[in-house]
């Protein structure tokens, strides 16, 4: 699995080299950036890792102009588990934030995506393209039905996150069958809005590029939002059915596949 351009390429991480490239990228963007940490993260070697890493499958995004030696060649990364990799773990990662009976009764391909990150210097380009059209090559190579992962708002203010938090809960709350929630002892609402006064415009200024990717797909959200203080981010659960993604970027990307 690989896709190629003059200087990109997307491809899983196959040496230890390239899952600690990886995990420093992820250092700079959730420590650095973000004020995140982790019982596991390595502030000496600059590493964000978790008990998780082995298990997962790491999609990475290279600029092969930059040197793999300083570890500078990963400048994306997703982390990747399907379903029948999950009994490996004992668990999935979003298992420690919500509720996930209704995907995993469901009888569905499973795949969950998380530690989504882009270097500094590639957001706003071609990056995000490459990775994505990798993670839909890894879906269709496994024959994924649902993608599901935590996606984070920076920051635990919930009076400034009202607005994109009601309008995700007014707008896109999954369906009843796929409608995992957050656990009881860590629940918060995202209803904190009335629907007549949900400023859409304000709302999606204030949702992070990633989260809005997901919806213009066709993407849902679960119920309840997890204010996660450790890595100083609000999560919500990001879903995606397959079979019901937008028609039209669901073409793109079957078609960039082919060609």
């Amino acid at each position: 699995m690989s896709t190629s351009d003059p200087k990109f390429e997307t491809r899983l991480a196959v040496t230890e080299a390239d899952l600690r490239a990886a995990q420093r990228l992820r250092y700079e963007v959730f420590i650095d950036e973000l004020g995140g940490d982790g019982p596991l993260v390595d502030h000496e070697e600059r590493l964000e890792r978790d008990e998780f890493d082995p298990f997962y499958d790491h999609l990475i995004l290279i600029d092969s102009s930059k040197d793999s030696e300083k570890g500078e060649h990963v400048v994306g990364v997703y982390r990747l588990l399907r379903g029948e990799k999950a009994a490996d773990v004992g668990r999935f990662y979003s298992e420690s934030e919500y509720d996930l009976s209704a995907l995993k009764s469901s009888g569905r391909r499973l795949l969950e995506l998380g530690r989504s990150c882009v270097h500094k210097d590639y957001r706003g380009g071609t990056a995000m393209f490459h990775l994505w059209n990798g993670l839909a090559s890894y879906v269709l190579d496994h024959n994924i039905e649902i993608l599901f992962g935590v996606a984070s708002f920076h920051g635990t203010n919930l009076e400034e996150l009202r607005q994109p938090l009601a309008y995700l809960h007014a707008n896109h709350l999954a369906p009843p069958e796929l409608r995992v929630r957050v656990l009881e002892n860590h629940f918060q609402s995202m209803d904190l809005v009335n629907v007549a006064d949900i400023d859409r415009r304000a709302a999606m200024i204030n949702t992070p590029a990633l989260i809005k990717a997901y919806l213009r797909l066709g993407g849902f959200v679960g119920e309840g939002a997890y204010i996660d203080h450790a890595f100083n981010t609000t999560d919500v659960c990001l879903l995606m059915d397959t079979e019901k993604m937008n028609a039209k970027h669901k073409s793109f990307y079957t078609k960039n596949r082919a060609t």
